[in-house]
């Protein structure tokens, strides 16, 4: 019997996928505390999975059918995020509200990661018999 990966890692994989790239996200928007007219930016769970969602993979029926990907929409996901307090400047990001998210983003990623580190180490165990 073959072990399905994604199956047995039920998702913890893309969530650790996910928490990486909002941390890219949040830390972009924390380098670019000064910038002039920056629009801080963010991605939710929910924006990413409706951009893969969008994603339409063709069937093939018959072999002068064409194999292929639809995409409607380009947008990975990102959006802007609404400032509480804009500045003068033109800049969205409040320095404050990104290190929290940044700071909650990071302990979502440690139990992600503890929760696949604990599937590995189970499957590891199912192979060698102990």
């Amino acid at each position: 019997m073959a072990i399905s990966f994604e199956k047995a890692f039920a998702g913890h994989d893309k969530m650790l996928e996910f928490r990486s790239a909002r941390a890219a996200v949040l830390a972009n928007n924390i380098a670019n505390a000064d910038t002039p007219n920056y629009k801080a930016r963010d991605i939710t769970f929910d924006s990413m999975f409706n951009n893969e969602k969008n994603k339409l993979y063709l069937s093939v029926d018959d072999k002068r059918h064409i194999n292929g990907v639809s995409e409607f929409g380009g947008d990975s996901g990102l959006l802007y995020r609404n400032p509480s307090q804009p500045s003068l400047d033109g800049n969205t990001v409040d320095m404050q509200r990104e290190k929290a998210e940044y700071a909650k983003n990071s302990l979502q990623f440690d139990t992600s990661f503890m929760f696949l580190d604990r599937k590995i180490s189970g499957m590891k165990k199912a192979l060698s018999g102990n």
